[in-house]
């Protein structure tokens, strides 16, 4: 393990006491010390994972996980394995902090909101207007610094939740297994839900351009909770602002010159995979359930596609997973394709059986093109 690595773990122990979450990142970045600013940043040396984003010939299929970072690796995953992205260690529930709500990191819990929405009454507490960089400045911080760190090898992912996973989580508390408090507001309350619903939006769009501007080359929106809405509800209260999310974010860089692809992840959101890939994003993330080929039908070669093995498959023997992922090759084609697992990785995962998957993708990617 590297030095720096071993701060962090001595630091950053597996079971955390019951503190704010700003609190948490705010030390966190206080380790890293000096800060470099958001310009010179060292020439990328890999840009297989902008290529494929955007649909260009590649050498070889790249890949990266979600949650490549932590739980499962104690130590810097670019340093251990050839991974194509890197993407920044935050909190989707920033946001909603940002808002004015508290969020606690309780041990064996997760992130908590101890004071949760209830009634429409309670949008009132939030705030109507966030100074984004004032409020989440120590994330763009931490974007600037990570680009330095990274030394140009591969791009630096920037992410947020989707406002209706924010918004259900804010509503429920925390982590649910059927998120009934929150859907009953889409139910009896709609007018506020989506009042709600903009809110996020709208900084949700500020912070992703902050993110830009301190340095991410690509940005991803994770619409975690998708699946818990039915395909009725799902156009309604969450494909609409995903749209608006893209298009606004993309207007934006588009006057100050820039040009940064985007990817959704709606999870389990398999009744929606024709709409997502209408809604301005260069990339569609695809979690376990869907078919490769399938997915390549029903997007009709609009969108470069994302994903999608089981992370459980990493549980098999290495052997298996290398022809695990052979398949899944085959079935999404070696263009316009970035390989990921279809959610993230669990804390047991062994991280040999992550770089046996990084490795695979690799080897036979390189094969499959070399063929052709």
């Amino acid at each position: 393990m590297l030095e720096d690595d071993k701060r962090a773990e001595e630091r950053y122990p597996p079971y955390l006491p019951s503190l704010p979450l700003a609190a948490l990142q705010l030390d966190a970045y206080k380790i890293a010390g000096e800060r470099e600013g958001p310009k010179d940043f060292p020439q990328l040396q890999n840009d297989t994972f902008l290529r494929a984003a955007r649909g260009e010939e590649v050498e070889h299929v790249p890949v990266w996980c979600m949650r490549q970072a932590g739980r499962y690796l104690p130590g810097t995953p670019l340093r251990r394995f050839p991974l194509d992205a890197a993407i920044i260690f935050s909190d989707i529930l920033v946001i909603p902090q940002a808002m004015g709500m508290d969020v606690q990191m309780v041990a064996g819990k997760g992130p908590t909101f101890p004071d949760p929405l209830k009634e429409p009454e309670d949008l009132q507490r939030l705030q109507a207007k966030v100074d984004v960089d004032k409020e989440l400045g120590y994330v763009f911080k931490a974007i600037t610094l990570t680009r330095h760190k990274i030394e140009g090898k591969v791009p630096l992912i920037g992410f947020t939740g989707a406002p209706w996973t924010l918004m259900s989580y804010m509503i429920e508390g925390g982590g649910s297994k059927t998120f009934s408090k929150a859907k009953r507001w889409l139910y009896r309350h709609p007018e506020a839900s989506h009042m709600l619903l903009r809110m996020l939006t709208d900084v949700i769009v500020e912070y992703l351009l902050g993110q830009v501007a301190a340095g991410a080359q690509a940005l991803q929106v994770f619409e975690s909770h998708a699946g818990i809405l039915g395909p009725v509800e799902f156009q309604e209260f969450s494909l609409p602002y995903l749209r608006d999310i893209a298009r606004c974010v993309k207007d934006k860089l588009k006057e100050a010159g820039k040009d940064v692809p985007m990817i959704v992840f709606a999870k389990d959101a398999h009744y929606g995979l024709e709409d997502l890939s209408q809604s301005h994003y260069e990339v569609v993330g695809l979690d376990w359930t869907i078919d490769p080929r399938s997915a390549r039908e029903r997007t009709g070669g609009k969108v470069s596609l994302q994903g999608n093995m089981d992370p459980c498959a990493l549980y098999a023997p290495k052997e298996r997973i290398s022809d695990i992922v052979k398949k899944m090759l085959e079935g999404f084609g070696t263009r316009g394709y970035i390989a990921n697992l279809g959610h993230g990785l669990y804390p047991d995962m062994d991280p040999e059986s992550v770089g046996a998957f990084v490795e695979a993708v690799h080897q036979h990617s390189k094969q499959m093109i070399r063929q052709k």
